[in-house]
């Protein structure tokens, strides 16, 4: 299953707070038609949807997402802009 780091967690909930977004909301990782990884808060997981929960922190992953990231990390940080920029890796 998805790690999800405490960094990539707080910035999750940061995302999640905003009042637009329903509390049962998070992030969805999908894969687009070129097969690149997407990453858009949504409100709720789609259907077959894999819901990953870290302390609070909701990850819905796209069926063939979810076995594609089975065994890697998903990671945050700010880059020099201030803008959050999120990162799979590879798991130790």
């Amino acid at each position: 299953m998805l790690t999800v780091t405490d960094n990539a967690a707080t910035e999750i909930r940061n995302l999640v707070a905003n009042p637009e977004v329903p509390d049962e909301g998070g992030v969805r990782i999908a894969s687009n038609p070129e097969g690149a990884l997407t990453l858009a808060l949504t409100g709720a997981p789609a259907d077959g949807d894999q819901v990953v929960d870290s302390d609070g922190a909701r990850v819905f992953l796209e069926p063939l997402v979810g076995q594609l990231l089975d065994d890697k990390t998903l990671d945050a940080g700010v880059d020099p802009e201030g803008q959050v920029q999120f990162s799979v890796l590879e798991n130790a």
